[in-house]
């Protein structure tokens, strides 16, 4: 079976009738998001649809299995992918995803927003541990794809450590200006899956409706860097 690979493919997980759309209610909620450990839990909860969702579109190959009465034959992976994440906001979303692909390879980077006194930002990459990533395929893991440029920089940094085979993208929360920027920006080899797609994002770059700031929603408030 060949994998199932598209420039630019962009998937709204919320476009059809499942619990995403329930799950995403909840993240979204002001009265239910104070809830941490349900907050992360529904971010793991997207992860795992996402993780499912993806691995339809990767390779398989025959595998022989001895059962207690014969030699049944199955379908396995042919190749493990490597899960990436952006600390911190991105744990519970690479923990759905972990679930399913528990036998990954994973990849850290610290991207995030330096902010100025002028209430502008930079992103400010520290920090990056990563396996090889040459010809393999990539899962990218952020809650929020706002403005892009915090993707669009990890996306290159590990780009300059490995050219993968395709790169996956998941979030919770897209903005369609955010999107346009990592589809100009990021590479063909680039699918993006999103729990759901706003339009509109403010001057500091927060999407709106959103649901705030997922990092501090699921570890806590943090300082001002």
């Amino acid at each position: 079976m060949k994998n199932v690979y598209f420039a630019h493919m962009l998937i709204n997980l919320s476009n059809t009738n499942s619990l995403v759309g329930e799950w995403l209610s909840e993240i979204r909620s002001m009265d239910i998001q104070t809830d941490r450990m349900r907050f992360r839990r529904n971010m793991e909860r997207v992860g795992e649809i996402a993780a499912y969702e993806i691995s339809k579109t990767l390779e398989y190959e025959e595998k022989e299995v001895q059962t207690s009465l014969g030699i049944a034959n199955c379908r396995v992976l042919k190749e493990q992918p490597v899960l990436a994440t952006i600390l911190r906001a991105g744990l519970a979303l690479h923990q759905g995803l972990l679930h399913y692909f528990d036998k990954a390879d994973h990849a850290f980077i610290s991207a995030y927003r330096k902010h100025k006194h002028d209430g502008s930002f930079e992103i400010s990459l520290e920090y990056v541990s990563s396996p090889s990533i040459e010809g393999q395929v990539v899962i990218l893991s952020d809650p929020m794809l706002a403005t892009g440029a915090s993707l669009v920089k990890t996306i290159e940094h590990l780009q300059g450590i490995g050219k993968p085979k395709h790169i996956h993208l998941v979030v919770a929360i897209a903005c369609t200006i955010g999107i346009e920027y990592v589809q100009r920006h990021a590479g063909n080899n680039l699918s993006i899956w999103a729990g759901d797609i706003d339009d509109e994002l403010t001057a500091k770059g927060y999407i709106v409706p959103g649901l705030g700031d997922a990092g501090d929603l699921a570890f806590g408030n943090k300082l001002q860097q």
